[in-house]
C-alpha cells in the first residue's frame, strides 16, 4: 500500500510543469509619474492550494516596474497584476488596490518567461479613484 501511495505522489510530481510570466508598464497619477507604488505579481489559486506570489517591487521614479516569475502547477496558471496605490485619495489612510488579470497567451512554458506583457496605465490610476 505505501508502494502506490509513493507512485501516486511520483506521477502527480511529476505532472507539476513549470510555468512563468512577465509584466512590464508604467503608472502614471494624472500627469506625474506614480513613483514608489508598490507592485505585485501573482499566482491565483482556488481551492486548497494558496496564492503564489510570484515577484513584487516598487515603480520607480518614472512610474515604470518590470516583474517576472513563475512556479510549478498542474493546470495552467491564473497570474495576477496587483498596483497598491494612494493616487489623488486626499487623507485616505492605507493604499488601494487595483487587481488585473493577465493574458494567458502571454504565459510561457519553463522557469524563465519568453515574452512580456506590456501594460499601459498611462491614466489609470488617476480615473480609478472616483470607483475605488
Amino acid at each position: 500500500m505505501k508502494f502506490l501511495v509513493l507512485i501516486a505522489l511520483v506521477g502527480i510530481a511529476s505532472a507539476m510543469r513549470d510555468q512563468s510570466i512577465a509584466v512590464r508598464g508604467k503608472l502614471m497619477c494624472g500627469p506625474k509619474p506614480a513613483s514608489n507604488v508598490r507592485v505585485k505579481l501573482w499566482e491565483e489559486d482556488s481551492g486548497p492550494d494558496p496564492d503564489d506570489l510570484l515577484d513584487q517591487g516598487y515603480t520607480d521614479a518614472n512610474g515604470e516596474f518590470q516583474l517576472s516569475g513563475g512556479t510549478a502547477e498542474l493546470t495552467p496558471i491564473d497570474p495576477v497584476f496587483k498596483v497598491y496605490h494612494d493616487c489623488d485619495d486626499g487623507i485616505k489612510p492605507g493604499s488601494r488596490k487595483v487587481k488585473f488579470a493577465l493574458p494567458k497567451s502571454y504565459i510561457t512554458s519553463g522557469k524563465t518567461p519568453k515574452k512580456t506583457f506590456d501594460i499601459d496605465m498611462s491614466q489609470i490610476l488617476k480615473k480609478m479613484v472616483n470607483y475605488l
